[in-house]
């Protein structure tokens, strides 16, 4: 099978297409011929293995070969212990904890991680929901508690994490500003947003107005700025940054917490099939619709990792390994 592979850590010119073998299975393993997978901001972290955290498992060399977290295809073979899945099921999943190999041809999963697609799903918007989606939905819900809150600030709103905490807040009943690129606010205002914020234009923080949840997608400011903006009582959620940012946040935020009473909490990435189910039943409900805005082919790996990592991505970028982009 085809893959693009990387030895070592380093930019895009160290991935290369190439011709590797078709893992064997496990007892609780499936196979997937993968019709669509996801970039992540994690796949950029791991290929640089920036921040250091990165290369856990992998100090010298990447512990995995072939990066993409997020799939959706076809189940090809089943190991014997495989019970709730059948050969010919169309499915989509995070396999970040089982070793991933989203960026092939074929790649082995474990059976738990894997959703059932539905028919009515296309494999490219399936594989756009599972890291970005429980990302989105975990720091809103189990640490934002947005369902307890009026007005929310979503910092870098217009990646795929951003898209859809903006769709789920509102579907609490949020009022949402979302703060991002110039050239992303429109997009932003079409799937919901109440107010949007140039960023480049507009030093928000400094701005009177203040938020009952703020989910910091891009972790670029100290959290000494962000908890001028929070209301009493109010929370905010960091899902990624800078790692002195995180560190600052995890030395400081307790004591702000007992200080002022603003919970400043960071999500730790915790992929969970539960979750996927719910948002592909929000899907299903017409609730939910992932934006994609590129998609490549598995040839085109480092151009689609390259533009996720300039910060350009309006939605999600997919990379469609069964057919060519159209």
């Amino acid at each position: 099978m085809k893959a693009m592979v990387y030895e070592e850590y380093g930019t895009t010119d160290v991935l290369h297409l190439k011709e590797v073998k078709i893992p064997d299975l496990n007892q609780n393993d499936v196979l997937v011929k993968v019709h669509a997978a996801s970039v992540n901001s994690w796949d950029w972290d791991l290929l640089r293995g920036k921040p250091f955290m990165n290369r856990i498992g992998g100090l010298r060399k990447p512990k995995y070969n072939i990066l993409g977290a997020d799939i959706a295809g076809i189940v090809e073979a089943i190991g014997p212990g495989v019970k709730h899945l059948s050969v010919g099921d169309e499915v989509f999943g995070d396999i970040s904890w089982c070793g991933w190999g989203g960026f092939a041809e074929y790649v082995k999963v474990h059976a738990n991680a894997l959703s059932m697609k539905p028919a009515n799903m296309s494999f490219e918007e399936a594989a756009a929901i599972p890291q970005a989606g429980v990302l989105a939905l975990q720091g809103l819900r189990d640490i934002g508690k947005v369902h307890e809150t009026r007005k929310v600030l979503i910092n870098g709103s217009g990646g795929g994490v951003g898209t859809f905490a903006l769709q789920i807040s509102k579907l609490f009943g949020a009022e949402v500003t979302c703060v991002d690129r110039k050239d992303k606010l429109e997009m932003l205002q079409s799937i919901g947003a109440d107010h949007v914020i140039d960023y480049a234009e507009e030093d928000f923080v400094k701005k009177s107005k203040k938020y009952d949840l703020v989910l910091d997608v891009v972790g670029n400011r100290s959290i000494f700025k962000w908890k001028q903006i929070i209301n009493p009582d109010g929370k905010y959620v960091m899902i990624g940054g800078y790692t002195s940012l995180i560190l600052h946040l995890l030395l400081m935020g307790r004591l702000i917490h007992k200080k002022e009473n603003k919970k400043m909490g960071l999500l730790i990435h915790k992929p969970s099939k539960e979750d996927q189910d719910f948002l592909r039943d929000l899907y299903v409900a017409g609730k939910l619709v992932p934006i994609i805005d590129k998609r490549y082919s598995l040839s085109q790996v480092s151009e689609a990792i390259n533009y996720l990592g300039e910060g350009q991505a309006k939605g999600k970028v997919i990379i469609c390994i069964e057919n060519s982009p159209t």
